[in-house]
C-alpha cells in the first residue's frame, strides 16, 4: 500500500481589530482616582505609567523603586518575556508624578514600586480590578467608555496607538513594547484608519482632492431594500 502524504492547511484565524482608548478617554481614566487617597495617588502613578510606557501587567507588578531613574535621561527598566530587560524612556508629566509617589512611597531599592497596604506586590488581578474601577469611573464622565471594555492590555493597545499616530518607526515600536517580532505592531496600522488616509494622502498627486467614497446609485437603492 502506497502511503499518502495529506497535506494538512496551517490554522488561519481571524486577528480582531485592537481596542485602544483615546487621548480624551485616557484622560478620564487617569484622572480618576481620588487624589486626597493614598491608594487614589498610587492608582494614578499606575495609569500614567501604563498608558505613558505600555508596559505589560506583569511588567508593572515587578516594578520596583531602583527601576525607575529620574534624573537626566529619566528612564525606567523592567523584563519582559523570557525575562529580557529593556528601558523605556519617561515623559516630563510622568517623572513629575513618579517623583511625587516615590517620595511619598519611599521604602528600599528592591521595594515593590507600586505596593499593597502591606507592601507587596500588587497582583494582575489587583491591577485588573483597579483599571475596571477607575474606567467606570470615567464613564460617568466621558460616554464613550461605557462602550469600552478598558483592561491593562488596553491600555497598553492606547499607548502603542499613540506612538505610531506620532510616526514612530515599526521597529522602534517592537523595541518600545518587547515584541520579539516586528509584525506583530501591524495591528495597530489596521487599528486606525488615520494612518492610512495619511499614508493615502503622501501617494496622491497635491491636485488630486481625496473624497468620501460613494456607492453607484444602483448599489444605493439595492441596499435600501434589505
Amino acid at each position: 500500500m502506497i502511503a499518502r502524504v495529506l497535506a494538512i492547511p496551517t490554522k488561519r484565524c481571524d486577528r480582531a481589530v485592537v481596542s485602544y482608548l483615546t487621548d480624551t478617554e485616557a484622560d478620564a481614566v487617569v484622572a480618576s482616582p481620588d487624589p486626597a487617597t493614598w491608594t487614589g495617588r498610587r492608582d494614578h502613578a499606575i495609569l500614567v505609567v501604563a498608558l505613558q510606557t505600555g508596559l505589560r501587567v506583569s511588567e508593572l507588578t515587578g516594578l520596583r523603586n531602583q527601576d525607575i531613574e529620574l534624573r537626566t535621561g529619566a528612564h525606567l527598566r523592567c523584563w519582559g518575556k523570557g525575562r529580557k530587560e529593556r528601558c523605556t524612556p519617561l515623559r516630563p508629566r510622568t517623572v513629575s508624578v513618579l517623583r511625587a509617589w516615590m517620595k511619598e512611597r519611599a521604602g528600599g531599592p528592591d521595594d515593590a514600586l507600586f505596593p499593597t497596604r502591606r507592601g507587596t506586590h500588587l497582583s494582575r488581578d489587583a491591577i485588573g480590578a483597579l483599571v475596571d474601577k477607575h474606567a467606570a469611573t470615567a464613564a460617568s464622565r466621558q460616554p464613550s467608555l461605557r462602550d469600552k471594555n478598558v483592561t491593562p492590555h488596553v491600555l497598553r493597545h492606547s499607548c502603542a496607538m499613540a506612538l505610531r499616530r506620532g510616526g514612530v518607526d515599526r521597529i522602534v515600536l517592537a523595541l518600545w513594547l518587547g515584541h520579539e517580532q516586528v509584525d506583530t505592531t501591524d495591528i495597530y496600522v489596521h487599528a486606525d484608519l488615520s494612518i492610512k488616509e495619511q499614508a493615502l494622502a503622501r501617494t496622491t498627486a497635491p491636485h488630486v482632492r481625496l473624497g468620501r467614497y460613494r456607492p453607484p446609485d444602483r448599489l444605493l437603492a439595492f441596499l435600501q431594500t434589505l
